[in-house]
């Protein structure tokens, strides 16, 4: 038999489990870049996560689609073959915000990821590997035939 107090008792654990799954996801991204993800220039979003521009590299590797026939929906995807890689990026120059991704890699782990970003116009796609060496990328224009940010 339930009283009034187990009730209360179910109702404020529920209430209490579901409030800190609202807080989690704010302690989940604390470690992103609020001046990368915000700027308007693929070049402020670089200059926010790297102290130098990315060099180009043969050991990054970007597949992405020549036509993308939906920009609201473009396969992406970055693998390296450097050692020691600690993140990957994705920029988009054309879009309104470029940076459209970033992934924490683990250490230990392949440096692998896929994902699909929306794209507004063609533009060049760049794919920026860190490593305690240095930032590398790899770069591919993308032509998209329907716009995928709003037009």
């Amino acid at each position: 038999m339930m009283n009034r107090r187990s009730v209360l008792k179910a109702v404020f654990t529920g209430g209490l489990v579901a409030g800190m799954g609202v807080l989690m996801p704010r302690i989940a991204m604390a470690a992103w870049s609020k001046a990368a993800f915000e700027a308007e220039t693929q070049d402020m979003a670089m200059g926010a996560l790297y102290e130098a521009n990315p060099s180009a590299s043969a050991d990054v590797t970007l597949k992405a689609p020549d036509i993308a026939e939906n920009g609201a929906v473009v396969p992406i995807s970055v693998k390296s073959s450097l050692s020691g890689v600690t993140s990957i990026a994705i920029f988009v120059a054309g879009n309104p915000l470029p940076l459209a991704a970033q992934f924490t890699i683990p250490e230990g782990t392949l440096a692998n990821v896929s994902c699909r970003i929306r794209m507004g116009k063609t533009s060049d796609v760049t794919a920026v590997v860190t490593t305690a060496g240095g930032a590398f990328s790899a770069s591919k224009e993308v032509k998209v035939t329907i716009g995928g940010c709003g037009g």
